[in-house]
């Protein structure tokens, strides 16, 4: 096959995994377009690179500088959805109260930047990073927040996955590429075989669960076709995963799936207490893994060498570099200037690196022990409303947890917090989701009657309660 009979393939393949896939039962705001075409540029490349006005590049000496371009489209997706979160101003006023610790720490990223020795481009890639939590923000204060995110997923995923393959397949000098160490790797449309992983990573585990879902649901008008259509993605998120080979999302993934399966098992189903339990298993036998030193035959099993190609090494040269340990070096500040150049003389071999490929260890160097801090309490809080999300409505709840725990295990390996990351949009978005379905403001239809009775068999419990005890 051509490649000019390839694109006619993949433009009616896209198409027609559109059309396989539409419900008018969803009743979405047209502002959700905003996080899909965030997503579509955060996923890829730059909207600068697409129209060759610049090169897509991952060097890390363009840090620096941004394109004047880029950020005009960013600033007006922003600007637009500030207006739409305006327009829902009571379910946003809402959502703002219950997601509050991740409104604490933007608003510490945000005074990180009196002490960041770069303010200028630290606090541009502050309104970067709000622009993350806004997307976020639209999907969950839809009317309906659980058919946005399925749409959100589809209309992400049957542009960029299948789109990826065809790049991979027909366009090498577009779709693949080479590392730093000169070694072949695919990209698809993204610029890196990581950033190829978790957008794959994030929108195989939201068809994972549409797929399941659909399956369950025996009565379904037009199941067959969701069912195709979902299956489609799946199966193009799943061959992409091994085009990619980024280790830490195919464990991601691996672990995504486990968790997703194992909380539509009945013993599970709707049970919180089984969800501690499982979630503790993991993290468990993960521990005792590394432990009793069985992490090489798993990261051996995923081709990788025992330091973690290179990870390692680079958390050794990192850490005694950060200037502050309780404040760090400002937001998105510490990959900056002459630091970098007391980083590359502790490194012999990756002398293009720009990130700790350590989500936590990042924090620490851009915002200290209390930005570490921070994103626990996010983690901590996030988990608990996912869990509370998960016994009122089983199916929502049981991505919620999966988005969060995925997250936080992929962070030991890559730099998982910052601006503009897929696997960051979709904590915001699992944490300020579950805890709208976990507070019930704004839920309808069944949601609404399954919290309202919930509601009231604990009043009567109370009830009761109180009139024993007198």
């Amino acid at each position: 096959m051509g490649p000019w009979l390839a694109n006619l393939v993949c433009i009616v393949g896209i198409a027609g995994l559109f059309i396989l896939d539409r419900d008018k039962s969803l009743r979405t705001g047209k502002g959700l377009w905003l996080p899909v075409t965030w997503l579509w540029i955060v996923g890829s490349r730059p909207a600068s690179a697409w129209l060759g006005i610049t090169a897509a590049t991952s060097d890390p000496s363009s840090q620096l500088e941004g394109s004047p371009f880029d950020a005009g489209v960013f600033g007006l997706l922003l600007t637009v959805g500030i207006i739409v979160l305006i327009s829902r101003r009571r379910r946003t006023s809402a959502c703002l109260k219950v997601s509050w610790p991740l409104i604490a720490y933007f608003a510490y990223c945000l005074l990180s930047i009196l002490w960041s020795d770069f303010p200028d481009i630290a606090f541009k890639r502050w309104i970067k990073a709000i622009g993350d939590l806004v997307m976020a923000f639209i999907v969950v204060t839809d009317a309906q927040p659980v058919a946005a995110l399925k749409r959100l997923f589809s209309r992400v995923g049957f542009v960029l996955l299948p789109t990826s393959v065809l790049l991979i397949r027909y366009y090498g000098d577009l779709g693949r590429g080479y590392d730093p160490d000169g070694r072949p790797m695919n990209t698809g449309v993204t610029t890196n075989k990581n950033m190829l992983g978790v957008i794959t990573l994030v929108i195989a585990l939201g068809a994972l669960w549409r797929f399941l879902n659909t399956f369950r649901a025996k009565r379904q008008a037009n199941r067959a076709r969701h069912l195709l259509a979902q299956g489609t993605l799946l199966a193009f998120g799943v061959s992409l995963l091994v085009l990619a080979d980024s280790a830490t999302s195919i464990a991601c993934f691996t672990l995504g799936t486990s968790l997703i399966l194992a909380m539509y098992l009945p013993v599970i189903r709707g049970r919180p207490g089984a969800v501690h339990a499982l979630v503790l298993i993991i993290v468990v036998a993960g521990g005792l893994t590394f432990l009793f030193g069985g992490q090489a035959g798993v990261v051996h099993a995923l081709g990788r060498n025992t330091n973690l190609t290179g990870r390692t090494e680079i958390w050794a040269a990192v850490l005694p570099v950060v200037p502050n340990r309780v404040i760090g070096a400002g937001f998105e500040s510490f990959w900056l200037g002459p630091r970098l150049d007391e980083v590359y003389s502790r490194l012999s071999q990756y002398m293009h690196v720009n990130e700790a490929h350590n989500g936590y260890i990042e924090v620490y160097l851009n915002l200290g022990w209390i930005g570490v801090s921070m994103i626990a309490s996010i983690f901590t809080n996030g988990y608990r409303a996912a869990v509370t999300a998960f016994r009122r409505n089983s199916e929502f709840g049981s991505l919620m947890v999966t988005y969060v725990a995925t997250a936080a295990i992929y962070s030991v390996s890559e730099a998982g917090f910052r601006m503009l990351d897929p696997i960051w949009i979709f904590l915001l978005l699992a944490v300020a989701g579950a805890h709208r379905i976990a507070a019930g403001f704004g839920m309808r239809g069944p949601h609404r009657v399954r919290a309202t009775a919930e509601s009231m068999m604990i009043a009567t419990r109370h009830a009761a309660a109180v009139g024993v005890s007198e």
